[in-house]
């Protein structure tokens, strides 16, 4: 037998580690190749699914953010009357007649034991002399019913009211009946605004915000008295008023509250009423209102003009807690003055 030749010996050696390459690329290494990157696509397509469960937990995060702006705990309880006397109070507004009957003690503290709302369509002027008639008859008999007596029962006409023609009509309705109607400016209404819904405890921490139909009222205490602005109300939209208007206008207003009085807001009026609403929580007396975003599925023009405003407040100040009081009223305001 023949010796292999140097070159005969590389040439089997060539042939045994290529063949040995070839089985291992298809037998056994190209199944690896694939396993690897088969877990390297899981890998990427697990990564792409993790970042977009993420931007879109963020993005409902942020969102969540923008319509409903986290809300600080609110519980305060108002003290109640000692000993108080029962009066009542019949408002009349831009939008309608509404009545009040308080607890009052010597004090001031108060609590409220009946409200009714309704609807004179007063700035429509579609109220007749005898629905005036009926309408003050029927709060003032609900009144003397519940045990109000008679020289404790009045009624203040709003400035929005009063800017209405028919407000002659009602004033001298009431006349007829032996009361004496009790007209108040923009200015009087905000300080009896915050006579009514304002804390002691919250006197040097806090501001008020009235949104009326006719106008909207902002206050708050300065020095020794109160300090009181006007701007447009819920309804300016009937007078072709366009929103930026009104939200430049009651922005710059609201921007001479002082910043150390900026953390809290009570707020009342008819679309804060409604707004309020929205978030309530079983039957408490004060509701954190949510932020404006969250009330753009309101839908009727007085509403969504009232949210202009109160998105116009909130942007001003920075205000994150806006408190609305189920109970309070300019009105009672007034009858704390009494």
């Amino acid at each position: 037998m023949k010796r292999l030749t140097v070159a005969g010996r590389l040439l089997i050696t060539a042939l045994v580690i290529g063949a040995i390459f070839v089985g291992y690329k298809y037998f056994g290494g190209q199944q690896a190749l694939e396993k690897v990157a088969q877990e390297q696509k899981s890998e990427a397509g697990v990564a792409a699914t993790t970042t977009e469960s993420t931007e879109s937990s963020e993005a409902a995060s942020t969102d969540n953010q923008a319509t409903d702006a986290a809300k600080e705990a609110f519980s305060y309880t108002a003290p109640d009357p000692v000993d108080g006397k029962l009066k009542g109070v019949v408002e009349l507004g831009a939008s309608g007649f509404n009545s009040f009957i308080i607890k009052v003690d010597s004090q001031k503290r108060w609590k409220l034991e009946k409200s009714e709302f309704g609807n004179s369509l007063v700035t429509e002027n579609m109220a007749t002399d005898e629905d005036v008639r009926i309408g003050l008859k029927k709060y003032i008999g609900t009144m003397l019913d519940f045990g109000v007596g008679k020289k404790d029962i009045h009624f203040v006409v709003s400035s929005g009211a009063a800017k209405a023609d028919v407000t002659k009509k009602i004033t001298a309705a009431l006349k007829s009946l032996g009361y004496v109607v009790n007209q108040v400016t923009a200015e009087q209404e905000g300080q009896l605004a915050l006579k009514s819904v304002l804390p002691a405890e919250y006197a040097s921490k806090a501001f008020v915000v009235d949104i009326g139909s006719g106008n909207t009222k902002i206050s708050w205490i300065e020095g020794s008295g109160i300090k009181a602005i006007e701007s447009y109300g819920a309804k300016y939209f009937q007078d072709g008023t366009e929103d930026k208007k009104v939200y430049d206008e009651v922005n710059a207003k609201s921007k001479q509250i002082p910043s150390d009085l900026r953390k809290t807001a009570f707020i009342i009026g008819g679309v804060p009423f409604e707004m309020a609403k929205e978030v309530r929580k079983d039957k408490e007396r004060y509701t954190v209102l949510s932020a404006p975003a969250y009330y753009a599925k309101l839908s009727n023009a007085k509403s969504k003009a009232g949210v202009n405003i109160y998105k116009a407040v909130g942007d001003a100040t920075g205000c994150q807690q806006f408190v609305f009081d189920w109970d309070a009223n300019f009105t009672i305001g007034f009858l704390l003055t009494l």
